[in-house]
């Protein structure tokens, strides 16, 4: 048999494979029984990545997978692998990878891969439509361009494999000790002075750049650090990117000035965006900013909960097959609330496809706010991917505890404990694992726990978390740490089912895991190990410093520690 005759994602739990599971497109996941059939069969891999709350994945869905005559050439010509990315961020991060190596730009999602028989990338994209436009070519024309190309030049495409890896090998130099300061200099002329954030458009969040200049700030007091910090905080709390009924972010906006966002809502980017404004809170004590951290977390509390009492993924941006429509408001709806001008920038024309997007003058009171949630509340919700991550949970406890410094009457150190405790049973006590493969784990679970673990533990002065905090050090050094390298694989050293071992020193979407674990070693006084990772990382600098942001921060944190300084992983001489 040379073709997969049924859609197998019905088996998976991945809400993200989920949605997939009723396409004529006959979808494999990835797995050794899947590769191990391409390769017997010498067939291409289609491989497409995504997740349950992006747009455009639906977009690409809805137009092609979906489709018979799409779904016919697809089953026909190639092997076809979904993935959840945030099932397989190692996955994600090998694809990505290679795509930016064949097309010389960022990548995204929808990821659309094709692999040889081997599994091993020869081309790629990101979203195809179903019809030619835009400078695109249709994805019925790529299908068939791909396979006739692989039919007659597979064995050249399939030699390929040895450059390929070379080139997505990290590349390393041996200076050691640079000045780090420059670097983050050099980060701020890339900013946007008056609107904030990088310069232009889409407009993202990008908390690893934020928390490295706080850090800086904290430890010379030089205002050049806090200001780009200070307008990306009031943009995120004031602007269209914020949801002011009930808190939280969207993922980024469309436009320079944070008011049309993307309207999914990920976990990544709320317990972040708790964690920056609490360190913002710390420098800058203004009420309104406390209030918007308080609503924030208490919309984690809330919405994000899943029926295991951990948090969920994330919000899609559509409901009810349109985009935004939970979030945004029509002028009617709008003009019977009194006074609702006095707090919102309203207009009959809208600023958004005739809608309104709220964007907020001066805070609105609870009565306002009611109103507003009372319009909401007759709509229906956007679909709520419950999937547990640990890392994004572990980094939720980190959040409550940064929260609770800021707001100590709210508990929220108490709820952190609680929810550690959670985490300690299930994960802790028995296996831990990313999601939902108990063979799955990556160093940023480890990472971030054990960023959780020193967290309570200097909040609580209880130091079972921090044996507990060297004990899952040890074991994250034994599963992935590479010491021919010094530095931390992304996936298991002995669980890895890819052509390539994958070492990840940027920022991504979350702080990179190896920066993570220098910090770590450093609170925990793991010094002989901080130093290996921080000269390995130092490494890398030189090439890679633009998405080393947490990096810099690290390794910054480890010279001064070692040096004798009075510092802390959030800078240096600060009043706590």
């Amino acid at each position: 048999m040379t073709q997969i005759i049924k859609n197998k994602l019905a088996e998976d739990p991945s809400p993200y494979l989920q949605q997939h599971k009723d396409n004529p497109v006959n979808w494999q996941t990835w797995s050794k029984q899947t590769l191990d059939f391409a390769k017997k069969n010498k067939k291409p891999i289609l491989l497409s990545i995504g997740y349950s709350s992006c747009h455009w994945c639906h977009v690409m869905a809805h137009e092609s997978f979906e489709d018979l005559e799409t779904a016919k050439k697809m089953n026909q010509f190639f092997v076809n692998i979904k993935v959840d990315r945030e099932e397989r961020p190692d996955l994600d991060f090998i694809f990505q990878s290679s795509f930016q190596l064949f097309n010389q730009t960022n990548g995204g999602w929808p990821l659309t891969m094709f692999l040889d028989e081997n599994g091993i990338p020869f081309m790629g994209g990101t979203y195809f439509p179903k019809e030619a436009k835009n400078g695109l070519p249709s994805f019925k024309e790529v299908l068939q361009k791909v396979s006739d190309a692989y039919k007659n030049q597979s064995e050249s495409i399939i030699k390929q494999k040895d450059l390929i890896i070379k080139n997505l090998n990290l590349k390393k130099n041996s200076v050691l000790n640079q000045d780090l300061e420059p670097i983050v200099e050099t980060s701020l002329t890339y900013l946007d002075p008056i609107k904030g954030g990088y310069k232009g458009a889409p407009k993202f969040p990008t908390f690893n750049l934020y928390e490295t200049l706080i850090y800086f700030f904290n430890k010379t007091k030089n205002k050049k650090y806090l200001e780009p910090v200070d307008m990306v905080i009031k943009q995120l709390c004031s602007k269209g990117i914020y949801d002011h009924v009930e808190g939280g972010i969207a993922r980024y906006t469309v436009d320079e000035n944070w008011i049309i966002p993307h309207f999914e809502k990920m976990l990544y980017d709320n317990v972040q965006f708790i964690l920056l404004l609490s360190k913002f809170c710390k420098i800058k004590t203004d009420k309104y900013y406390k209030e918007k951290l308080e609503q924030t977390v208490e919309f984690l509390k809330k919405d994000f909960l899943n029926k295991d009492g951990y948090l969920g993924s994330a919000y899609d941006a559509d409901s009810e097959g349109e985009e935004g429509k939970y979030y945004v408001f029509t002028y009617d709806e709008l003009k019977k609330i009194e006074n609702i001008e006095k707090y919102f920038e309203i207009r009959s024309e809208g600023n958004w496809e005739n809608k309104i997007i709220l964007v907020e003058k001066i805070k609105p009171n609870n009565k306002i706010l009611n109103k507003l949630l009372e319009i909401r509340s007759k709509r229906k919700k956007p679909f709520f991917d419950d999937k547990t991550q640990l890392d994004l949970n572990c980094l939720w406890i980190s959040a409550l505890v940064a929260a609770n410094e800021i707001l100590p009457t709210k508990g929220y150190l108490k709820l952190a404990e609680e929810f550690f405790s959670l985490i300690d049973k299930k994960y802790i006590k028995n296996e831990i694992y990313h999601s939902y493969s108990k063979q799955i784990v990556f160093i940023e679970d480890y990472a971030f726990l054990i960023n959780a673990l020193n967290d309570l533990s200097d909040s609580t002065m209880n130091f079972k978390y921090k044996d507990l905090a060297r004990e899952m050090s040890k074991d994250a050094i034994s599963k992935f740490y590479l010491k021919s390298k010094d530095i931390f694989q992304k996936n298991q050293i002995n669980y890895n089912d890819t052509f390539f071992n994958p070492v990840d020193i940027g920022d991504n979407t979350i702080p990179n895991g190896n920066a993570i674990m220098l910090i770590n070693f450093v609170r925990l006084g793991m010094m002989e190990n901080a130093k290996k990772l921080s000269d390995s990382l130092n490494g890398y600098l030189n090439i890679y410093k633009n998405h080393m942001m947490t990096s810099i921060r690290a390794i910054d944190f480890y010279n001064n520690v070692r040096d004798g300084k009075n510092c802390n992983e959030k800078g240096c001489k600060i009043s706590v």
